[in-house]
């Protein structure tokens, strides 16, 4: 890139996480949620409340004394949390058919480029054997990428996109 024209402050290099280990949370991982476990706690609700119904009247009707009819519920409770939640716990529609790209673990090097001289930079990081090359119009402050978040998806561009193989 410098035997090319750019300067140092218009690129920078960096090291991205494999997803799920960028740290984004107090407690680790990307997300705040799984998009595939946000019915489950409808799915506990429900599957709490017809368990507990379940349990008592199956002790109920055998005339079981109340106590054991309590803990029935809570068992029948407590097992049908569990089954409502799987039960609503999927992967998310078209997760196969139309994902989002995303970005890769490894080596990033950004360039801050100009209208002018972005075809220039996408050429060089090609002939560089770069793969993925996206387009970003962000943040560039004292030499870097500032509002760099590896959780959004790229922008490929599509004259330089090459799959992987």
């Amino acid at each position: 890139m410098f035997a090319r024209g750019f300067v140092e402050e218009d690129v920078t290099l960096f090291f991205v996480n494999p997803s799920g280990q960028l740290a984004r949370h107090p407690i680790g991982g990307d997300v705040g949620t799984d998009a595939g476990a946000r019915a489950a706690p409808k799915g506990a609700g429900k599957g709490m409340t017809i368990g507990a119904v379940v349990g008592a009247a199956i002790f109920a009707l055998f005339k079981s004394p109340l106590i054991v009819s309590v803990i029935a519920a809570g068992v029948g409770a407590y097992v049908g949390s569990l089954a409502g939640a799987m039960s609503h716990t999927k992967q998310p529609k078209g997760a196969h058919a139309a994902e989002e790209p995303t970005r890769h673990a490894g080596v990033l090097v950004a360039v801050h480029v100009s209208p002018e001289t972005q075809t220039q930079a996408a050429d060089i990081l090609r002939e560089s054997s770069g793969i993925d090359i996206e387009r970003a119009s962000r943040r560039w402050k004292q030499g870097r990428w500032s509002d760099f978040d590896p959780t959004q998806p790229p922008h490929f561009v599509g004259e330089f996109a090459q799959p992987r193989a």
